[in-house]
């Protein structure tokens, strides 16, 4: 039975091609010459990059984090203390208080991703610096609007202003986005 000739000429090129790869792979071995195949390795020390570098859309995540807490601040904590529901004997003070404390919470943690976003864009990062101490100073008043002290919800709206006036100044302007409850709860 006859092959045809096509048949014939690829098996010889496959025939030619592994023997010709195995010796090449053999030739060493049997010097005894064990040559590693060169790969490019990275560099192990990670080279400098600038804080821009470091975050894509900082400007974005500063607004986002801003207006979020800026809504918490507004809906849990202003709003109940300008309508008296912080006051000794007002009709569900217990469930505002507990709400303001973990919307105080949120608040804290947006402002401070907020200030790290801000780290990322040089004009935010100068218009924020000033700023740092009044968000530290935001961690411990959740426990005093629980105990009903009115002077943590003026501390975080002047704190939330404030913020809004350095993101205005820096071109990146903030406007209240009230959190779910559900992003109130996990905190982001």
């Amino acid at each position: 039975m006859p092959v045809p000739i096509r048949r014939l000429a690829v098996a010889l090129t496959v025939c030619c091609a592994l023997l010709a790869g195995s010796t090449a792979w053999a030739a060493p071995q049997s010097i005894g010459q064990h040559t590693t195949p060169a790969v490019a390795a990275a560099d192990p020390t990670p080279s400098p990059t600038t804080s821009a570098e470091k975050q894509k859309f900082a400007k974005t995540r500063f607004v986002a984090n801003a207006a979020l807490a800026a809504g918490a601040t507004y809906q849990w904590i202003w709003k109940p203390y300008k309508e008296g529901k912080f006051k000794k004997g007002a009709k569900h003070r217990k469930t505002t208080l507990l709400k303001a404390g973990l919307a105080g919470a949120f608040t804290y943690n947006r402002l401070k991703a907020a200030v790290h976003n801000a780290q990322g864009d040089p004009i935010l990062s100068k218009a924020l610096a000033p700023l740092n101490a009044a968000i530290a100073g935001l961690k411990d008043l959740p426990n005093k609007l629980r105990k009903g002290d009115g002077s943590a919800a003026k501390s975080f709206n002047d704190t939330i202003n404030k913020v809004k006036d350095a993101g205005k100044s820096a071109g990146a302007p903030v406007n209240n986005q009230v959190p779910s409850p559900s992003q109130l709860r996990s905190g982001s």
